[in-house]
């Protein structure tokens, strides 16, 4: 569900509550499309995060604390600028729609005291983060918008600002009691839940189904089918829902659903269309958004990153499997290779009936059973001698080339499984310094240039992820080859045990044993982890390998992540994403 009026306003409710003539203390700009404002008042601080990101445009008071590029972009100078040391006067949502202006006195140039307006828009893929003087002067925006971007309305520095066009929408909280079954705008043949959130503004698509259900009505009922009974329900729902928002009375919950216990949607009301689904209720509209996006948005952010490594690894992918068809194409052609050789001794056997000139000969085949009869062509210009050599060269080239290919054809596979190994570590990423190592990895595979050596080799490790068993034992899952490495070749004991699904790329699982017997429980939790953590983890019945560390070797020249091992016991398992979030991750 998009933030929409409904949920913004609880928002705004929630804001002023806490950070009223608060004053801003530091401005931090994590993400190119991100703002973090840190602000004390009333004997507390709070970090009010604002992104106009694409696809999960919000506001919200947050608890995490990302890292910050080490050079400020000008924006945030910008911000820091005439915002340091304001005091935030008003938060405001004008006409109920998806627009937040804060009110921040501060001094001017002259040391005039001045209100400035920062104005986030939440419109999708339209979102921005503006910040105007007191006359709506536009001082900059985190995303320019000129003529060529939008031909409705520009976003640049020293325009005015105006605000985004209402598509003649009717603000519900102005709407006289008893009358939103009259304002319902559309033709006869509009349906009732299109007609509702496109006559009002601040209502999404999900909240004009909620209002439908407690009307007792079909959302596909198209308007020509309403009966003033049916109006005066639709009234009677919509004016009980927008006199709790007036009065500040939401319930913020996030809807859950019943089986996998996964967030898939939140809401400002309660949602009772929802019969079957879990609702888990909090006080904070702030902590709904944070826990419904947090994952969200940081996977999002990771594709995001990944996007040029991704690229690079399917472009070779693509390259190698084009060569693989090659190479097997080419090994078919030579793998009938025998007949050269029984053509070159045929024509020794018979070298005193052939003579210089001759095209072609005919003669019995006796290295077959059945001895047939078998035409050999001949080169004119040779003598039957130099023919019968012709033939053992080609031969033993296609013999030597049949060698040559099974190794290449080896190499060509291995880098496939490296690849594929590489693919699947981009996808189970969960944070930047995941992509780094994956990127530094390509480098030193020579897959990308690397251009200081240096700077790589210095930057931050990422770190496995870890869980603790239902017995008690710690888990450690590699997300990337140099984590699997460091996992199986260094972190791991000979005594504990490694898991990995067989023949297909993933993870490397460590349970460290401390030289006690593993339980069966926790041998299926780290399949699990090894299963879902690989590129299997949407199939069912993956096999998982799992054998002691000791078992387990690196060939010498293997690239990053690739190993060998024995002595193994094998296990099928389905991935449960619900059973890995029920053990305990710890940091």
């Amino acid at each position: 569900m998009a933030l929409d009026g409904i949920v913004i306003s609880n928002i705004v409710y929630e804001l002023k509550k806490l950070l009223l003539g608060g004053r801003i203390d530091k401005i931090y700009q994590p993400e190119s499309d991100e703002i973090v404002l840190h602000t004390r008042g009333k004997g507390s601080s709070y970090r009010l995060l604002l992104t106009s990101h694409s696809n999960h445009p919000r506001l919200h008071i947050t608890n995490h604390n990302k890292k910050n590029p080490e050079s400020p972009p000008m924006f945030c100078m910008l911000l820091r600028k005439h915002l340091s040391g304001g005091k935030i006067v008003d938060v405001i949502q004008p006409d109920f729609e998806r627009i937040v202006e804060f009110h921040i006195e501060s001094l001017n140039e002259m040391g005039d005291l001045c209100i400035k307006k920062l104005i986030i828009e939440i419109m999708g893929r339209h979102s921005n983060i503006i910040l105007t003087d007191s006359d709506n002067r536009i001082l900059d925006s985190i995303i320019h918008v000129s003529k060529d971007k939008s031909s409705v309305r520009e976003v640049l520095p020293g325009r005015i600002y105006v605000r985004p066009p209402s598509q003649d929408k009717l603000n519900p909280l102005l709407v006289p009691d008893n009358d939103f079954g009259k304002f319902l705008k559309g033709t006869n043949v509009t349906k009732l839940q299109q007609a509702i959130y496109k006559s009002f503004s601040g209502i999404s698509p999900v909240v004009a189904s909620e209002i439908c259900y407690r009307a007792h009505l079909d959302p596909s009922l198209y308007l020509e089918e309403l009966t003033d009974e049916n109006r005066n329900a639709l009234s009677n729902v919509m004016q009980h829902l927008f006199s709790l928002i007036k009065n500040n009375s939401f319930t913020p919950q996030i809807i859950l659903h019943p089986n996998t216990n996964e967030p898939v949607d939140f809401s400002s009301i309660e949602m009772t269309q929802f019969l079957d689904y879990k609702k888990q209720s909090f006080d904070s509209i702030s902590e709904v958004i944070e826990l419904y996006y947090a994952e969200k948005d940081n996977l999002s952010r990771i594709k995001q990153k990944s996007n040029d490594i991704h690229k690079i690894i399917q472009n070779n992918l693509e390259r190698c499997y084009k060569k693989k068809d090659l190479q097997l194409q080419k090994l078919k052609e030579v793998s009938d290779r025998e007949y050269l050789r029984v053509y070159g001794e045929l024509i020794t056997a018979n070298i005193y009936a052939i003579s210089k000139g001759m095209n072609s000969f005919e003669t019995i085949n006796f290295y077959e059973e059945e001895q047939p009869l078998v035409t050999i062509p001949l080169d004119p210009m040779l003598t039957p001698s130099e023919n019968a050599q012709l033939y053992f060269k080609q031969y033993n080239k296609a013999k030597r080339t049949h060698l040559a290919l099974i190794e290449q054809l080896k190499q060509t596979e291995e880098e496939i499984q490296y690849l594929e190994s590489l693919l699947t570590a981009t996808e189970s990423s969960t944070d930047e310094s995941d992509i780094n190592d994956i990127r530094y990895e390509l480098k030193e595979q020579g897959y990308i240039k690397m251009r200081n050596p240096k700077q790589s080799k210095n930057q931050v490790k990422s770190k496995p992820l870890h869980f603790y068993s239902s017995d008690g034992f710690d888990i450690y899952v590699g997300k990337n080859n140099r984590q699997n490495d460091e996992l199986t070749l260094r972190f791991a004991s000979p005594s504990d045990l490694w898991f990995h699904t067989k023949d297909i790329p993933g993870s490397h699982v460590i349970i460290k044993t401390q030289n006690k017997e593993v339980p069966h429980t926790t041998i299926l939790e780290a399949a699990n982890l090894a299963a879902f953590y690989s590129k299997a983890k949407t199939s069912s019945n993956v096999p998982v390998d799992y054998t002691l560390k000791k078992n387990v070797k690196k060939p010498n020249g293997a690239k990053p992540g690739m190993v060998i091992y024995d002595h193994y016991n094998t296990i099928y398992i389905t991935p449960d994403k619900l059973k890995i979030k029920n053990l305990t991750a710890k940091e």
